[in-house]
């Protein structure tokens, strides 16, 4: 008859079977998370202007997760995929999901007020000179290019050494108010102009209403030269 101690060696040696669950089951790898996470960020800050830095932040070491083969990365429906960014990483079967804090540091070259800048002034190039800095730190919208802002006029005064935001300029008008436009409608197989004076100033692209000489007022989109397109 088998002793004791040789039951317990048998039972300890003999091979897993069907239905048993192991003592220590695989555990995913941080590591491989952290790595998955700057890659979707990589990507995701593909398009941006300058030179991008990625810094992922470390797991909780006291998380404990079910090993997955399959992760994926996500984030939430209008988070950004630069500066101080959440991405999320979910596992299906096993079913998990867990959060990682991240920093996309963007470095390029941005517009800035060379000198004062006066509301409502045209910019001159000359007034204007580029800086360098982390684009991803800086609000929306900031010009990374002279060309977007030579012409236009600052909606407020600025300082200079003052950045730059596209909301923050305003372009030339190309129709001023009492000025004599020429409305044109088109359509299939037809087109139809006439003169009528402007009630407002609008920039290209701009809604304004006109009056004719009759009296009737239209809304159109203003156009270099004087034009104002009435959709038909």
């Amino acid at each position: 008859m088998l002793s004791v101690l040789a039951i317990l060696v048998l039972l300890l040696s003999a091979p897993l079977v069907r239905g048993q669950v192991p003592a220590n089951p695989a555990r995913q790898d941080p590591a491989a998370l952290r790595a998955l996470v700057e890659q979707h960020l990589r990507v995701q800050s593909a398009g941006l202007p300058g030179k991008v830095a990625i810094e992922v932040g470390r797991l909780d070491p006291r998380m404990s997760l079910a090993a997955c083969p399959d992760p994926q990365a996500f984030q939430q429906a209008g988070a950004r995929a630069w500066g101080r960014t959440s991405v999320g990483v979910r596992c299906l079967a096993p079913a998990w999901s867990v959060y990682v804090q991240a920093r996309v540091s963007v470095t390029g070259d941005y517009v800035a007020a060379a000198v004062p800048l006066a509301q409502g002034q045209p910019i001159d190039p000359s007034q204007l000179m580029l800086l360098k800095g982390d684009l991803a730190a800086m609000p929306n919208g900031i010009i990374t290019d002279i060309a977007q802002a030579a012409g236009k006029s600052p909606t407020v005064s600025l300082q200079a050494g003052a950045p730059l935001r596209l909301d923050g300029l305003r372009s030339p008008p190309v129709v001023q108010q009492g000025q004599l436009v020429r409305v044109v409608s088109a359509g299939p197989g037809f087109q139809v102009s006439g003169e009528a004076r402007a009630l407002g100033n609008a920039a290209d692209g701009q809604v304004v209403q006109a009056r004719t000489p009759r009296g009737v007022i239209l809304s159109g989109v203003a156009r270099a030269g004087g034009l104002v397109e009435v959709a038909y």
